[in-house]
């Protein structure tokens, strides 16, 4: 595959999961993404969950098809190398790294004037933050879970990490276009907090209090204003249930065998369930006769029969399960990999197919395995020059 971003070489300094995940992305378009860590490893080298050999499989699965540099990010000389590997390749970095003044932007542009510096932050004003902080500040744990739960629920996805890390990799590309056309540089900052609150003030979390007086409330498993709902089979098994429109619900009604008991309803209550509002102000009640048939039928009838019909369903799986289902196994947005450290698994490319086909995963190097070979390509030292550099410790070797 031609991909979109060959021949463009990005410098990323970073560690946990946003600025990786930024770099990740870049490297599965086609560009060369050197990750440069202190000797020994940033914080998140050991990070969980762990392979038998000890290998992080965390830190394998954010830096798949990276290069791989570990430098002495204290010393002068160290510091320099990689500001020549921004200033003499590229001219593009990105980091979460805050407060090194010599990998700014002001010091990278005195020395290359359209550089593209892309900065992540905690917060806008420059304070520290991570996914679980922003999220708890934000909103959304208290309007997570169960409706009659007293307390905050954390989600264990990490969505700013994720959402943060993905807008980053947009602002590269969007500088490197920009600055193609007009030799411009780029100064960018992104905070995790200003992500978190633009996607709440987006979707409407924080506008309904500002012009509606009102703020959302916590639903369990049920969708706001929708109906959507969690039904549990005779064999125990849970679906997710959605019905976007009318004929989602019409369908729901005449697979469950409901038509009688919820015209009635709709009578009794003098409502129209053909109106998505009603059919979330009555939820509980619609779940109430829509479960009776959930509950006198297996899974597999359930399945069987929703599949005849448009409405919008998932069975809960876990991620064993999915991970051994075809969602893995036979989907070509996964290839077999072999990671050393870790072994051969099914391993995701980038989401996005490019006239057809995904963009492969490529294994992460072990930690600091290119640090010779990229200081030897993008800078031109000798052999001689990274004996010296190897032997002062200002430069690491390959980790086992």
């Amino acid at each position: 595959m031609n991909a979109p971003l060959s021949g463009l070489t990005v410098v990323e300094v970073s560690s946990f999961v946003a600025a990786p995940l930024c770099g990740m992305t870049l490297a599965q378009l086609g560009a060369q993404v050197i990750r440069v860590d202190p000797i020994g490893g940033a914080s998140d080298v050991q990070r969980w969950p762990l392979a038998a050999s000890g290998a992080s499989i965390y830190w394998t699965g954010l830096n798949k098809g990276k290069r791989s540099a570990t430098v002495d990010l204290r010393s002068p000389e160290g510091q320099e190398l990689v500001r020549r590997l921004i200033v003499e390749g590229d001219g593009v970095v990105v980091t979460n790294a805050a407060g090194l003044s010599w990998l700014s932007f002001d010091a990278l542009r005195a020395r290359r004037s359209d550089v593209i510096h892309v900065q992540l932050l905690g917060r806008g004003d420059g304070s520290t933050g991570v996914d679980y902080t922003v999220n708890a500040g934000v909103g959304y744990p208290l309007v997570t879970g169960p409706a009659d739960h007293g307390g905050p629920i954390n989600h264990v996805l990490p969505a700013w990490d994720v959402c943060c890390g993905l807008y980053a990799a947009l602002a590269v590309v969007s500088a490197v276009r920009r600055r193609d056309q007009t030799g411009v540089g780029a100064r960018i900052s992104l905070a995790l907090e200003d992500v978190a609150l633009a996607t709440a003030g987006n979707l409407g979390l924080l506008t309904e209090p500002q012009v509606n007086g009102t703020q959302r409330e916590r639903l369990g498993n049920a969708i706001y204003g929708q109906y959507g709902q969690d039904f549990t089979s005779r064999d125990g098994a849970a679906f997710m249930v959605v019905t976007l429109t009318r004929r989602h619900f019409r369908d729901l009604v005449e697979v469950t065998g409901t038509g009688a008991a919820v015209s009635a309803l709709a009578e009794a209550l003098g409502v129209d369930f053909g109106s998505e509002g009603d059919r979330y102000r009555y939820r509980d009640a619609l779940s109430g006769l829509f479960a009776t048939w959930f509950s006198e039928h297996t899974a597999d009838e359930i399945a069987a029969a929703l599949s005849d019909t448009t409405v919008l369903f998932e069975r809960y799986r876990s991620f064993a399960d999915v991970a051994a289902g075809p969602k893995v196994r036979a989907n070509p947005l996964f290839s077999r990999l072999h990671q050393p450290g870790v072994g051969d698994y099914f391993a995701p490319g980038l989401p996005a197919a490019f006239d057809g086909t995904h963009p492969a995963p490529a294994p992460a190097p072990a930690l600091g395995q290119d640090t010779a070979a990229v200081l030897a390509e993008c800078l031109g030292l000798s052999a001689a020059d990274i004996a010296r550099l190897s032997s002062a410790k200002t430069i690491g070797e390959a980790s086992a």
